[in-house]
């Protein structure tokens, strides 16, 4: 049988360390690496080359939707799944976009994971029970805000993700390694893209579509 190799991101340390705890405990699973945001884990994955990530949604800075549209335009080989202790079809919704195979919540069981695992690797899609009972209906009756976002280029959404995180545009431009300037012209089209013209309101649109989510989590 073929080893699963696993890449862990998660930016909490116990979080990881319970993953990988359970997951040794498996057959034909290894856990080959561990990063704590999205960022540490492109760069493990360039370097390990996992079969599957098990990403956390809402990792601060670089979060999961983000790495997880990167990893699928520059890795499409690797899967991943997305761990979340939201079952918000919304932000199942943005993961599938991003290129998510799978959504997972936090509180699974362990037989869960295991086959969340064989499922995506196998090239299938894998949702928990009680968030694909409801996705069909929630697409059927939404639409409109949450969907604005797919039309923002992945610069605008890290701009945005930073905003609504408090950062000042000084702290935006050095994490980013662009000028000022260039952050106060992405926040601007962010307003004219969305329609929304205070900052106050762009922390709460990026709330309210998952691309950042309250620390009570």
């Amino acid at each position: 049988m073929t080893t699963i190799r696993v890449l862990l991101a998660d930016d909490h340390v116990l979080v990881r360390a319970g993953l990988r705890a359970l997951l040794e405990r498996m057959s034909g699973v290894q856990v080959i690496a561990e990063a704590g945001d999205g960022r540490e884990a492109l760069h493990l994955i360039e370097a390990r080359r996992p079969d599957v990530v098990l990403m956390d949604i809402a990792m601060a800075g670089f979060n999961g939707l983000e790495a997880t549209a990167r990893i699928a335009q520059d890795y499409p080989e690797v899967r991943v799944i997305m761990l979340s202790m939201l079952a918000n079809e919304e932000y199942v919704r943005q993961a599938l976009r991003a290129g998510a195979t799978g959504y997972l919540l936090k509180d699974a069981a362990v037989a869960e994971l295991e086959v969340a695992l064989k499922t995506v690797v196998g090239g299938e899609t894998y949702l928990s029970p009680v968030i694909a009972q409801h996705l069909a209906a929630y697409m059927e009756r939404t639409g409109g805000a949450g969907r604005l976002l797919d039309h923002l280029t992945p610069r605008q959404r890290e701009v945005l993700q930073l905003i609504a995180e408090g950062h000042t545009t000084q702290n935006i431009a050095h994490l980013l390694t662009i000028s000022p300037k260039t952050v106060e012209a992405h926040r601007a089209q962010l307003m004219d893209r969305l329609g929304i013209y205070d900052v106050a309101g762009l922390v709460r649109y990026a709330i309210g579509v998952g691309l950042v989510i309250p620390d009570d989590r």
